[in-house]
C-alpha cells in the first residue's frame, strides 16, 4: 500500500511499485532476507542479520520506473532488505527470491528512516517457537520482535 503513496511520502520518489510475481503465482512459505544497513528505524541494529521471514503475497516483484530509479536505489542507502541464497547472497533466483525482485530487493526505506516497506511478513515471525530451528539462547522472543521494539524505542 506505501508504494502506491510513494508521491506523499518525502524520500520515496524512486520506490518501485509491487506487481505480480514472475511465477505467477501467489508464493506463501519461509524464505531468507539479509537485512542491510540503512537509516530504518524500524530495522535499526540489525544490519547484516540473515533471518528467515514469511512470504504470503501474489504481487511482491519490485518494477522500477526504469533502470535510473534502481540504480538510484541501488547507489543510496534505502535498500533495506534482500532476498538472499544458501550462500547469503542477494538472489533473483526462484524459489530463494519468491517474486523475481531485481537484486533480490524486498525492502526500502525513506533516507531518514522513518517510513520502511517491505513484502514479507515479519509480524508472522515475531515469536521463537515459529522457527523450525533457533538458537539456544533465544526464549520466546524471535528475532523480528526486535523491529516492534525499534518502533517502540523510536516513539518514546
Amino acid at each position: 500500500m506505501l508504494s502506491q503513496l510513494k508521491s506523499l511520502i518525502p524520500g520515496a520518489e524512486n520506490w518501485p511499485t509491487f506487481v505480480r510475481n514472475e511465477s505467477e503465482q501467489f508464493e506463501a512459505r519461509v524464505s531468507m532476507v539479509r537485512v542491510e544497513k540503512s537509516p530504518s528505524i524500524l530495522l535499526a541494529g540489525m544490519e547484516g542479520s540473515q533471518l528467515p521471514i514469511a512470504v504470503a503475497h501474489g504481487e511482491g516483484r519490485a518494477e522500477f520506473r526504469d533502470s535510473a530509479h534502481l540504480r538510484s536505489m541501488q547507489s543510496s542507502s534505502q535498500i533495506a532488505l534482500r532476498y538472499i541464497d544458501n550462500y547469503g547472497q542477494a538472489t533473483t533466483r526462484y524459489p530463494a527470491n519468491p517474486n523475481g525482485s531485481p537484486s533480490g530487493i524486498t525492502g526500502l526505506t525513506t533516507p531518514d528512516g522513518r517510513v520502511t516497506i517491505m513484502m514479507p511478513h515479519p509480524e508472522r515471525v515475531t515469536r521463537a517457537v515459529t522457527n523450525s530451528w533457533r538458537p539456544a539462547e533465544w526464549t520466546e522472543d524471535g528475532a523480528w520482535l526486535r523491529l516492534f521494539r525499534n518502533a517502540r524505542v523510536w516513539l518514546g
